[in-house]
Formats: structure tokens, C-alpha cells, sequence
């Protein structure tokens, strides 16, 4: 099987399903979107993270696998997936996972800006990517419905990735940049 298709080469994709779009719709820009988030947190991971961190985040990056897998789903065509789907229950494992963090850390006394250690920095980045790729599905899903629970799991996730950057430079020995208000 060859890697390249050419039925590409329209402007149009496939979607899981059958139907075909153009490259530039929502949807597809948001699968996109997950996929790029997905390869952030894997640029993270590849830094070494704690390992709970690191646990927590290689269940991220198969449900994001799935999540990504959904929206690239024909609408009304997901039951073919033959796969569980993120739901409440996963959202409820990423609360646990930031409460977990929470607990470990100081209590916040300002704003905290990207950076630290470079692991740090790369979940911030993956904090960012996953605000996009919320937006992202937001914005697909005015054009067709994807589920509730999609886009909660991905405001929980840019959370978690937000705490969990704060844990690592806590890790390193680094302290949180932060946000000083200019005078």
C-alpha cells in the first residue's frame, strides 16, 4: 500500500465514513488541530517527564488519537468507529489528574507565564495548542454536531497541561515565570 493516494489532489479529503470534504473546512482543520495538539504533547513526553506526568500524558495522546478519530468521522457514521469514544469518565480521570498536580504544587500567587524548564514550556505550548484545538471544534461543530463530551475533555486537558508544567518545573528545580504587571 502506497503512502500517497492522489485523491488529494482536488483540494478534497476523505472522511471516516465516506464523504469527502475540502481540505479547508472546519472539520477537517480542527482534526488537524488535534493532531498537531497530539504531537505537542508527544514533543513533551520525548523531554522526560515525571513519570506520573508522563503515564497520564501517553493516555492523553490515545484519546486524542480518538478524538481526532471522531472528528474525522463522517457526522452520524461514529457507531461504525467500533471504538469507545472519550467521555464523562475521561474528562473525570484528567480532574483527577489536575487535582493530583494541585496537591503537589504551591498554591498560585500570580499569573504564570510560559517557560521554566524546557519541558515546561513545551506542556505550555501543548496548553496553547489544546485552547486552539478546542476553538477549533467549537467552530466545527456550528457547521455539524460533535459531542458534548469532546469539548469538555479538551478544556480539562489545557488544564491539566497547565498544571502539569507547573509540576515539572517544580521537578526541575525551576521556578514559575511570573507575570509581573507593568507599572
Amino acid at each position: 500500500m502506497k503512502l500517497y493516494t492522489k485523491t488529494g489532489d482536488d483540494g478534497t479529503t476523505g472522511l471516516f465514513g465516506g464523504d469527502r470534504v475540502a481540505k479547508d473546512s472546519l472539520r477537517v482543520d480542527a482534526y488537524g488541530t488535534l493532531d498537531e495538539l497530539n504531537a505537542t504533547v508527544g514533543v513533551a513526553l520525548a523531554l522526560g517527564l515525571d513519570p506520573s506526568a508522563a503515564a497520564v500524558l501517553a493516555e492523553v495522546s490515545s484519546d486524542l488519537f480518538v478524538v481526532g478519530a471522531e472528528v474525522a468521522c463522517a457526522p452520524g457514521k461514529e457507531k461504525k468507529m467500533k471504538m469507545r469514544l472519550v467521555d464523562a469518565e475521561d474528562a473525570a480521570r484528567l480532574e483527577r489528574a489536575i487535582d493530583d498536580a494541585e496537591a503537589r504544587l504551591a498554591p498560585m500567587k500570580s499569573f504564570v507565564l510560559p517557560g521554566g524548564a524546557p519541558a515546561a514550556a513545551q506542556l505550555h505550548v501543548a496548553r496553547c495548542v489544546a485552547r486552539r484545538a478546542e476553538r477549533a471544534v467549537l467552530a466545527a461543530s456550528r457547521e455539524a454536531p460533535i459531542r458534548r463530551e469532546v469539548i469538555v475533555y479538551l478544556n480539562r486537558l489545557s488544564d491539566l497541561l497547565f498544571a502539569l508544567s507547573r509540576l515539572e518545573n517544580q521537578r526541575a528545580g525551576v521556578a514559575d515565570v511570573p507575570w509581573v504587571p507593568r507599572a
